[in-house]
C-alpha cells in the first residue's frame, strides 16, 4: 500500500524533526534529537530508520541537528542536505567529517529543485532568523495520479514575501507559533533574550503566525496547519491553538499543535489533480537527480 503522510516527530527548543513520506521514500526535515530518541519517535508512528532516505536541515542551531545523529546517518548511508554555509559551520564538528568523506553531504541553494525519490522534490527560501542562513522548506510530491505539497518553517522572526510565494498552494502548512507576546514581555527572561525573541530575527508570536495563516488560506485551500516550536515558558498549547483556530475559522482547515515530547497525529497526504488556480513561482533552474538519489536507487 502506497504511503503518503506527514508527522512532526518533535518540535521545540530541545529538538526538531519532521517526517514526510511519499511512495516509499522518507524525508526528515531537521534531525535535532539523538538517534535513540528519533528511533523511539519513529516507532510511535509505525516507522523506522528504514523509512528515512534523506535528511534536510533548515539551519545550524543545535536543536535542528545532533552530532550523534550525524554519526548515525553515516552508519546508515543516509544522504544529508544543507546549505553551503551550513556545511562550513558543521565542518568544525568531528561527527561531520566522516559523513562528508562518505560522500553523503549535498548542497542546496534557493532556487534549486532537489529531486529526491518517490516523486518527492524539495525547494527552499531564506527566512529571517539569527542563525544565518535559515530556510523554509517546501516538499512537493508529483505523479501521474496527482500531487500534494507540504511547507515547513519552524524558526523565523517575521514571514517574508518569499515564504508566501514558495508555500503558495501547500496542502499542509507547518509554521512556528512560538510565543504569546504578553507572556514573553512579562516573563523573567533576561531583557536581551526577550528582545531577541520579539525581533525580526527571532521567533513568530501566535498573533504573527495567525495573520500569516489567514493570508495563506486566502491564497488557496490548506488541508491542515501544524503549529511548530511552541515556547515552554512563554506560550501554551491552548493559547496557540486558540489563535490558530481563529485564523482558520469558517474553513475546513485542521489545526494540529506539535509538541516537544511526542509526535503529532499522522496527517494523510492525498494526491490530487493540479488545482485550477494555484500560484506558482518560476524558479531559475532545475537540479538533476543527485548521486544515489535517482528514482531507481531510492
Amino acid at each position: 500500500m502506497t504511503t503518503h503522510r506527514m508527522t512532526v516527530l518533535a518540535s521545540g527548543s530541545s529538538g526538531n524533526a519532521t517526517l514526510i513520506q511519499a511512495d516509499g521514500f522518507g524525508l526528515l526535515v531537521d534531525c535535532g534529537l539523538p538517534p535513540q530518541e528519533l528511533t523511539a519517535r519513529l516507532q510511535r508512528v509505525g516507522a523506522s530508520w528504514q523509512a528515512v532516505n534523506a535528511v534536510v536541515i533548515t539551519h545550524t542551531h543545535t536543536d535542528h541537528w545532533n552530532r550523534y545523529t550525524l554519526e548515525h546517518l553515516r552508519r546508515l548511508n543516509i544522504p544529508f542536505f544543507a546549505h553551503t554555509k551550513h556545511h562550513d559551520a558543521l565542518a568544525t564538528h568531528a561527527a561531520y567529517g566522516p559523513l562528508r568523506t562518505a560522500g553523503l553531504t549535498h548542497d542546496y541553494q534557493p532556487g534549486d529543485v532537489l529531486k529526491l525519490g518517490g516523486g518527492l522534490s524539495v525547494r527552499v527560501v531564506q527566512v529571517p532568523h539569527d542563525s544565518d542562513p535559515t530556510f523554509g522548506v517546501r516538499a512537493d510530491y508529483s505523479s501521474d495520479a496527482g500531487g500534494w505539497a507540504v511547507g515547513v518553517a519552524s524558526d523565523l522572526g517575521k514571514v517574508p514575501d518569499g515564504l508566501f510565494e514558495l508555500f503558495a498552494g501547500v496542502d499542509v502548512l507547518a509554521l512556528e507559533f512560538n510565543h504569546d507576546e504578553r507572556m514573553e514581555r512579562a516573563s523573567r527572561r533576561p531583557r536581551f533574550l526577550v528582545e531577541r525573541v520579539l525581533g525580526d530575527f527571532g521567533h513568530l508570536s501566535n498573533a504573527q503566525a495567525a495573520d500569516a495563516v489567514r493570508r495563506f488560506i486566502a491564497m488557496d485551500d490548506v488541508q491542515a496547519v501544524v503549529q511548530l516550536h511552541l515556547s515552554r515558558d512563554c506560550n501554551t498549547a491552548e493559547l496557540a491553538n486558540e489563535a490558530g483556530r481563529a485564523a482558520v475559522a469558517g474553513t475546513a482547515t485542521q489545526v494540529v499543535t506539535a509538541t516537544q515530547f511526542q509526535p503529532t497525529p499522522i496527517l494523510t497526504l492525498t494526491p490530487h489533480p493540479p488545482r485550477a488556480v494555484r500560484p506558482r513561482v518560476v524558479r531559475r533552474s532545475v537540479q538533476p537527480h543527485l548521486p544515489g538519489l535517482e528514482p531507481d536507487a531510492a
